[in-house]
């Protein structure tokens, strides 16, 4: 749902594909959001290399002087397979640990146009999302209606009961990058009731008392 207050974004993870897609107006939309980001004085967070709408958004967020950090496993680092980083570079080791630091770096997320890699990162942070691992908004910037049929098969998923409702208001969407963040910054996420009483931090203290058990 979408409240009264307004939220202060600085960084802005995004979800994007390594190609640049079969006509020109995907390539348009990753440039013109990358200037949108640099002209709200937004920073951008991306999954690194220059291939895609990838290097698309962070060329031009960069250029327009956001600053640009690029998340990347080493193994997709090696051998040039996805470009050089634009902007700053932050190797991992892990795809779990790469989009575990956008989470920790991002104050909101937004989904361009991508294949199956994107699709993983858009429904990992949006479960996160629902299990009230945080409340950061998740946008899908509906370029050319890319992403009709997938609202299609939420809102399926929703009348045959295997998501909430409330779990479905978690994608917000638009067709223009301006249209988007402005409803980002306005959104609330209210949980499903019974969500809100897991205690993510009863295993944390468990792990720290084991380690410290370890050291002594």
């Amino acid at each position: 749902m979408e409240g009264t207050s307004t939220r202060q974004f600085r960084n802005i993870c995004v979800f994007c594909g390594s190609q640049p897609g079969k006509n020109g107006d995907f390539v348009d939309a990753a440039n013109n959001l990358g200037k949108v980001l640099a002209e709200r004085k937004l920073h951008l967070i991306y999954g690194g290399g220059s291939l895609g709408l990838m290097g698309c958004i962070s060329t031009a967020a960069l250029v327009g002087g956001s600053q640009v950090l690029g998340i990347i496993p080493q193994a997709l680092a090696r051998g040039n397979l996805t470009g050089k980083t634009v902007g700053e570079v932050q190797h991992v080791f892990s795809m779990h640990e790469r989009i575990a630091n956008m989470l920790s770096h991002a104050n909101a997320f937004i989904a361009l146009p991508g294949g199956l890699g994107t699709l993983e990162e858009i429904f990992q942070i949006a479960s996160w999302a629902h299990l009230n691992l945080h409340k950061k908004p998740i946008g899908l910037l509906n370029v050319n209606n890319f992403f009709d049929e997938l609202f299609l098969f939420l809102d399926k998923a929703v009348e045959c009961q295997f998501i909430s409702q409330a779990a479905r208001k978690i994608f917000v969407s638009a067709s223009t990058a301006n249209e988007l963040l402005d409803k980002l910054k306005t959104f609330v996420y209210e949980p499903d009731a019974v969500l809100t009483q897991i205690d993510w931090t009863v295993g944390e203290s468990k792990k720290r008392k084991l380690d410290l058990t370890l050291r002594l």
